[in-house]
């Protein structure tokens, strides 16, 4: 049985999700051959993990890159049209053939079977991330032939949509908390002060990047109670223009200029090792959003949370936003002053309510995450 994992990405924020998997694989014996498969996007991620691991040595497989005409495509459209990710899949078809089985983080490759003809090939899905947006419940979801899922919440969600096969899915945890914790890394910040990490997302309809956030940079360089890390999802600057299909809308990526921050309370962090590693979210204090799912990760040790909602998005009630019940919503720059005036404590309300939602969102188990989506795939396999 050939087992392939594929990194088809210009960035590598999803490797964390499904790396974790296959080296259990290698660690089972289990007779199975297991074959990372990465484009250059990914590959840097892939590597450092995998030796990060301390295990067996996977066969790591450079994928032929995409066309000329692909490469063309992606600059002519400032990346805002994957043709890079669907030329690479074209290109690679003879290594996918040859697989039982790929595992993957995203839905781009479900193209394999529906436009490519690989009918045989099982896809199986990690997911990535635990969030709440609408897109990761989508119709394509439900199109893989195994999905391994953190937790009930994302099985009821899916099981709502009508989108879960009785023997297609199973709760196996979060394989990205078995990652062991990076050590001995650099002092962030010469003073300590309360340390605000601001997240955003990279959507359009629902990042507060685009309305607000270089105002939310200056508010921070302009004051010295708080610490700051901008560690926003790492497409965010990745793409010139980046849209958002449900609802439409299309965002222009213009970058913050390190040198307008150069303050010893501020650190600018828009796509390095610890912007993928949970770094962050571990040293933080203070969690800043809108529609990332790593909001999921900070508060495993629960933490006030502020959300920004400048949009005025009605999101009492909404499954797609239910991680703002985590924390406090604000609209405006003078509401987020008001909420960051003194430093924000965690109720013991909230606290529960956190310790709740995480709980909601992840299966954890003494059995690490990944030994369990493990199992998981080699148990479907021979079913299949």
């Amino acid at each position: 049985m050939h087992i392939g994992f594929l990194f088809n990405h210009s960035g590598g924020h999803q490797v964390a999700h499904a790396l974790p998997v296959a080296l259990a694989l290698l660690r089972r014996g289990a007779g199975a051959r297991v074959s990372i498969l990465v484009s250059e996007g990914s590959e840097g991620e892939v590597r450092r993990l995998a030796a990060a691991s301390g295990g067996p040595v996977p066969e790591i497989v450079r994928l032929r890159p995409p066309s000329a005409l692909a490469r063309a495509a992606n600059r002519a459209t400032g990346r805002a049209i994957p043709a890079d990710i669907v030329s690479t899949l074209h290109r690679n078809l003879d290594r996918f053939r040859a697989l039982d089985a790929l595992v993957v983080p995203e839905k781009t490759s479900l193209l394999l079977k529906s436009l490519f003809g690989l009918k045989s090939l099982k896809l199986v899905h990690t997911r990535h991330g635990a969030g709440d947006r609408a897109i990761g419940f989508d119709k394509a979801s439900g199109q893989f032939d195994l999905v391994l899922l953190s937790g009930e919440k994302i099985r009821d969600r899916l099981a709502q949509a009508e989108l879960l096969k009785e023997d297609g899915h199973a709760i196996v945890g979060y394989p990205k908390f078995d990652l062991p914790p990076r050590t001995g890394g650099p002092r962030l910040f010469p003073k300590d002060r309360p340390t605000v990490l601001y997240n955003p997302h990279p959507s359009p309809a629902l990042s507060s990047w685009y309305a607000m956030g270089p105002q939310i940079l200056d508010w921070f360089a302009a004051q010295d109670r708080y610490n700051l890390i901008f560690a926003p999802h790492v497409m965010l600057f990745k793409k010139r223009v980046t849209a958002s299909l449900s609802p439409f809308a299309l965002g222009w990526n213009y970058g913050p200029r390190p040198d307008h921050y150069e303050h010893d309370h501020m650190l600018i962090d828009t796509g390095s090792a610890a912007s993928l590693d949970m770094s962050y979210t571990h040293a933080a204090d203070i969690y800043l959003g809108d529609a990332s799912s790593q909001v999921y990760e900070f508060i495993r040790s629960p933490r006030p949370c502020l959300f920004l909602n400048p949009r005025r998005l009605r999101w009492q009630g909404d499954p797609d936003f239910a991680h703002w019940r985590a924390g406090t919503v604000v609209e405006t720059l003078g509401e987020l002053d008001a909420a960051l005036a003194e430093v924000p404590r965690l109720t013991p309300a909230m606290h529960d309510r956190q310790e709740q939602m995480f709980r909601y969102s992840f299966d954890l188990a003494e059995r690490p995450s990944s030994e369990r989506a493990a199992e998981a795939i080699l148990s479907f396999m021979a079913r299949a």
